[in-house]
């Protein structure tokens, strides 16, 4: 794109503020547009729409003050202001039903954070990540997801927007998240590789049935689709992940006879 003052842009190129907050806000609010897509599609399915946020430090969510009241991180307060100006955008013609849920909820209901948990303070903190495996130590945050998993996949629970400080290491073990969001820098190929396995599952309806082939037929392939929104850092990453797999699967054949 050529403007009247002769700077051109091309794709990927930005122009003006720059500044890594900015293209964090764009990464949230994209996370919210496709949340909302995948969510118009999918809900009438039956099937509970989850994107999970994953973050390099608990205070840009969530922190305290001297007086241990809880205060809001910068990454909390992007997220509602974008999700209120979003949602309002969300009233389609011949969709009641979909429309009347969006509006059950306020901005605040519908994100949570699952963080480790200090046992002294019973505060919220960075989980720790080994340096040989790239692995967490978010058990607090792993036994909180895994007691709340059948109530958070209910369309009565609120929460749909999750952010995490790391990969845990047994997994985020969620069949409907459908978007990750990195608001993270990392080199580790192996983090890169557990943040999208949270997401390469195939998610279940309101009555937990596994919407696989044999349940969707010909459909599974455009309900269970991931989508990352991602930070330069898994350009890459992404570029590897394809040569690597499309090297495995040479051999294999393409149709079966």
């Amino acid at each position: 794109v050529t403007f009247l003052n002769g700077v051109t842009l091309r794709k990927g190129e930005v122009f003006g503020d720059s500044n890594e907050l900015a293209m964090q806000r764009v990464q949230i609010r994209e996370t919210i547009v496709s949340h909302f897509e995948k969510e118009r599609e999918l809900f009438a399915r039956g099937i509970k729409t989850l994107s999970l946020f994953f973050i390099d430090e608990v205070a840009k969510y969530k922190s305290y003050n001297s007086e241990g009241e809880v205060e809001q991180g910068v990454f909390w307060k992007i997220f509602e202001e974008e999700y209120a100006r979003l949602v309002a955008d969300e009233n389609h013609i011949w969709d009641e039903d979909y429309n009347e849920y969006l509006r059950l909820f306020m901005p605040q209901d519908v994100h949570r954070g699952y963080f480790s948990i200090d046992k002294k303070s019973n505060r919220v903190i960075d989980g720790k990540i080994e340096k040989k495996t790239g692995l967490s130590d978010d058990i607090s945050a792993y036994e909180l997801i895994l007691k709340n998993k059948e109530r958070l996949l209910s369309f009565e629970e609120p929460t749909r927007f999750i952010f995490s400080h790391s990969a845990l290491r047994e997994g985020w073990d969620n069949p409907n998240v459908f978007q990750i969001c990195t608001l993270k820098h990392s080199d580790s190929t192996t983090q890169k590789r557990q943040e999208v396995g949270r997401g390469l599952r195939l998610c279940v309806n309101q009555q937990g049935n596994r919407m696989d082939a044999q349940t969707c037929g010909d459909t599974v392939h455009d309900i269970n689709v991931l989508t990352v929104i991602a930070s330069e850092s898994y350009k890459t990453f992404v570029t590897d992940l394809q040569s690597d797999i499309k090297t495995m699967l040479y051999d294999r054949p393409l149709a079966a006879t």
